[in-house]
């Protein structure tokens, strides 16, 4: 039971962000001081399921021990120069990442919105470096409902309200389609202006909107055969979360662009990273685009950890497999308040029967008095995306809790 002084305590933290911070975030009233595997603890001591994984930051689990020992050990030798000077592990992180993808180059940025507008600069100077666009003319193509971040760029492209509405006046040169429509897609390739289609192979933010079967490959022969090229925002979809390394690998398509984040480094550090072949990367010249932070040292050291930590634990394949199962438990519950469960690999989320926007965020409260974490997105539609080394026994666990709360609900 909590006390009055673990309220305030908490209360207080929760005051002092209120006084001193941008309102720019709604967080559930729960304050977080320690992370470790599929659990993170409260500054009360309680200990909860995290089904958010920090929007999939932390596939590898909270503070994975092998990415925080190559952190520990690169930070006592050296942290950041910049890119004015070489360092002794950029090199050696882009050489494993180009070979852990199959790519020719990388990129390396911090954030996943700035990995997304490296995306469309490297696609707009491809444009007029070797498709022959005319200057100013390059056409980028999104889809309807994706998330790409909050960047002015990000949100031109954005279609809610909640990301572009007041920051006008928006980028040029961005046209939307209608999401899982490859006859839009078609249209929209008539023009010889486009540069690339930018997607997410699953819309995450979007309440882990799933595809047709075969979506992804249709667009991408659609873009080859357009000249056109196929860019994918694998910033939250990446690194196992969907059940393959990539979620492209589903369809057997390789972008022509990979966008990377979050995972990249395990939830250690900021680290994200775009992969293209040399015709598409090489267009961009010294001073012409870059990062301070970008390719730091310490970025690199725990980004390779991250990604061995993926291999040899084989998460793709853990996420594959309870992915499918959790699906399959969810679907037997029987309440009149679900809609629809949908996902792939880990990425799921519960669609609710209501129209009370209130009600996701409800179900949501209840959930972490239960100990289980997770966040509601479009009011109505729960995203439940633990890390990837959680077990069977575990997913169990929270099935219990999440019938429980339901059927609560439902009464």
């Amino acid at each position: 039971m909590i006390t009055d002084s673990a309220i305030s305590k908490s209360q207080q933290l929760i005051d002092l962000e209120d006084r001193y911070g941008a309102h720019n975030y709604h967080p559930l009233p729960v304050v977080l001081e320690k992370g470790r595997g599929v659990h993170v603890w409260d500054v009360e001591g309680k200990v909860y399921y995290d089904f958010l994984s920090a929007y999939s930051a932390v596939n590898q689990g909270h503070c994975h021990p092998l990415i925080i020992d190559a952190l520990k050990k690169q930070a006592e030798k050296l942290t950041l120069t910049s890119r004015a000077f070489y360092n002794s592990a950029l090199g050696e992180f882009e050489k494993y990442v180009c070979e852990y993808f199959g790519y020719d180059k990388v990129l390396v940025m911090n954030t996943g919105v700035e990995a997304v507008e490296t995306a469309m600069k490297l696609a707009r100077r491809w444009a007029y470096k070797v498709k022959g666009v005319a200057e100013n003319k390059a056409v980028l193509i999104f889809a309807e409902g994706n998330f790409h971040g909050r960047t002015i760029a990000a949100i031109s492209a954005s279609n809610d309200p909640s990301s572009f509405a007041g920051f006008g006046p928006h980028l040029d040169g961005i046209v939307r389609i209608p999401y899982n429509d490859p006859v839009a897609l078609a249209q929209a390739l008539k023009d010889t202006n486009v540069a690339g289609f930018i997607v997410e192979p699953i819309q995450g933010e979007a309440g882990v909107n799933v595809p047709d079967e075969g979506y992804i490959a249709k667009c991408a022969a659609l873009c080859k055969d357009a000249n056109v090229l196929f860019i994918a925002d694998e910033v939250q979809t990446g690194l196992a979360r969907t059940g393959k390394m990539l979620c492209c690998d589903y369809d057997e398509v390789r972008p022509d662009i990979v966008i990377l984040g979050k995972a990249l480094s395990g939830g250690v550090l900021p680290v994200s990273a775009v992969l293209a072949d040399d015709e598409i990367m090489l267009t961009i010249k010294p001073g012409e685009h870059g990062s301070t932070y970008g390719g730091n040292p310490l970025a690199c050291k725990v980004a390779i950890s991250a990604l061995q930590v993926i291999k040899d634990e084989n998460l793709a394949h853990n996420a594959f497999f309870l992915g499918k199962y959790f699906r399959q438990e969810l679907e037997k519950i029987k309440s009149q308040l679900i809609k629809q469960i949908r996902g792939k690999g880990l990425l799921n989320a519960i669609v609710l029967n209501t129209d009370d926007e209130d009600f996701g965020w409800n179900i949501c409260l209840r959930l972490s008095e239960k100990g289980l974490l997770a966040k509601p997105t479009h009011h109505y539609i729960i995203r439940l995306a633990p890390p990837l080394v959680i077990t069977k026994v575990q997913i169990d666990e929270c099935l219990v809790i999440i019938k429980e709360v339901l059927e609560e609900f439902a009464a």
